[in-house]
């Protein structure tokens, strides 16, 4: 009876959903160095059980990895690669501030500007990418409510900005 209590129990810690931190490494994703501040403010504030992240963009270093916009420089799966590596950053950041994803009990809100030209209709499909990678990282049941705003330009000339808001451990 030992041993059926024993496996038991190995399944259950077996069933138990990987943390953020063990999603990272299964999905093999090494996060770049976090993104420095571009002016006078800082990257992630921190009040009560609510981190809420500068805009986020699709930088690598001290610059732009994405420039142009959708519809125009660039398509839209141009603007999904760059939607992806600002996620990359948001976690990057968040890592920092908090010292591991796994405190992360929630993404409350995930906003996407995407700068476009002329009639472009595909904010969504943009916006998606960034959804997708957090989804992966976090879980399904962590998912955000989402905004997604077309905008006539972003900082560094990029195609998008993310803004997000995760609930943490206090």
């Amino acid at each position: 009876m030992d041993t059926n209590s024993e496996a038991q129990t190995v399944t259950r810690e077996s069933s138990r959903p990987a943390g953020a931190e063990q999603r990272l490494k299964e999905l093999g994703i090494k996060l770049p160095a976090p993104p420095e501040p571009f002016g006078n403010y800082v990257e992630a504030v921190q009040t009560g059980n609510l981190l809420f992240l500068s805009g986020m963009l699709p930088t690598e270093g001290h610059g732009a990895k994405f420039i142009g916009r959708v519809g125009a420089e660039l398509d839209v799966q141009g603007g999904r690669k760059a939607a992806r590596l600002a996620a990359l950053n948001v976690l990057a950041v968040a890592r920092q501030h908090l010292g591991s994803l796994d405190k992360v009990t929630r993404i409350v809100r995930l906003g996407v500007s995407v700068a476009t030209s002329g009639d472009v209709r595909d904010q969504p499909k943009v916006a998606d990418a960034a959804s997708e990678l957090l989804q992966d990282v976090f879980g399904k049941d962590k998912n955000p409510c989402r905004l997604v705003y077309g905008v006539a330009s972003l900082p560094l000339g990029t195609p998008v900005e993310l803004e997000v808001i995760l609930e943490v451990q206090p």
